[in-house]
């Protein structure tokens, strides 16, 4: 949701120096006595790191893997592995409580509908803000049910007298399931089916049996994806410095845990806005009215492993650009003026000017 302020006032803004001195607990943006007070915004990085975990449970009567069904190589050690399968950057806005501004009110002036963040960044100017875009979270497949394989199990197999004659007629059970789907598959089983759908759900039925039961043997191997995001708010360039670290027995460990290897980030101000003169302090609030809006820089953010470079993104940055002045004059009560902001930036995306008839 965001605040609207519908007011009658003319625009006269002005840097306010002394709550930029105060602490940030006692500010708080949007209407006051004076005025409507707003923020313009500075770009965060939200950093999204998909870590995928690959566990092995072994099965009961892994030793007579390949005894029974010839399949070498099988552990009876359960593990548990990780491993990064994406990074993704994305910007988000930030209000800036360095760059706050006043609009105080006139009621001489036409009514003026301001818009605001929640946290009271400005965004438009009589008219409605553009639909900010969502973080969407990557989507990760759905677990796997296990299936007990002991309800695919007949008496004999669970009263065998030793683990080994189990193992023997679990084996014979599962050659009968794989010939009755190859029967099934050539056409030339005793009993076909009488059409295409009772078939596939003769042949996925045994081929969960299949998979149960052979899952005694070779074990069982799930995976699981979760999804872990860093944020930064860089306020000026950086060289490398630690993300966080990342071991394949320990998974997504913090910046300061040396169990596992460093994964670095770096921030560079690419220099698009070139610098303005610095205003005197005593002719700062001598400046003509009208609304603080960005100009802003842009910054490359890089992510890397001892190996290289693994992503690399370049955002629009407030923090790295300048602070213009739009006159007041163009918001004179002769016509009306639509200023659209963007919301990441709090560069002016558009302005309209409806004139008198």
């Amino acid at each position: 949701m965001r605040k609207i302020l519908l007011v009658f006032f003319t625009f006269h803004c002005s840097l306010l120096t002394t709550l930029a001195q105060t602490a940030v607990s006692t500010y708080l943006p949007g209407v006051t006595p004076e005025g409507a007070i707003y923020l313009l915004p500075k770009t965060g990085i939200r950093i999204s790191i998909q870590v995928e975990k690959t566990t092995y449970t072994p099965g009961e009567l892994c030793k007579y893997a390949e005894r029974y069904l010839r399949i070498k190589d099988v552990s009876p050690t359960p593990s548990v592995n990780y491993r990064i399968t994406g990074i993704r950057q994305e910007a988000y806005a930030v209000a800036d409580t360095s760059k706050h501004y006043a609009i105080k009110f006139d009621a001489k002036t036409a009514a003026t509908n301001v818009r605001l963040s929640d946290d009271g960044i400005l965004l438009g100017i009589n008219t409605d803000p553009q639909p900010q875009s969502k973080s969407l979270s990557t989507p990760h497949p759905p677990l796997s049910t296990k299936i007990d394989p002991r309800q695919y199990m007949n008496e004999e197999m669970l009263a065998a007298g030793s683990t080994a004659k189990m193992a023997e007629l679990i084996a014979q059970d599962i050659y009968e399931i794989r010939e009755s789907r190859n029967l099934l598959v050539r056409g030339q089983a005793d009993n076909m089916p009488k059409d295409g759908e009772q078939l596939r759900l003769m042949l996925n039925q045994l081929d969960k049996q299949d998979q149960a039961m052979t899952s005694l043997f070779i074990g069982i191997t799930e995976k699981d994806t979760t999804e872990h995001v860093i944020t930064i708010i860089p306020n000026k360039t950086s060289d490398q410095q630690v993300l966080f670290r990342f071991s394949q027995k320990l998974g997504l460990l913090e910046s300061d845990d040396f169990a596992g290897e460093p994964y670095y980030y770096k921030v560079e101000d690419l220099k698009t806005v070139p610098p303005v003169e610095v205003i005197d302090p005593k002719k700062k609030n001598k400046q003509a009215p009208g609304v603080y809006v960005n100009v802003p820089g842009k910054l490359r953010s890089t992510i890397s492993d001892a190996k290289g470079v693994i992503s690399t993104a370049e955002f629009p940055a407030g923090q790295f650009g300048n602070v213009e002045l739009l006159s007041g004059a163009l918001f004179n009560k002769r016509y009306t003026t639509r200023l659209w902001l963007n919301p990441l930036s709090g560069a002016v995306e558009k302005i309209d000017v409806e004139q008198p008839k």
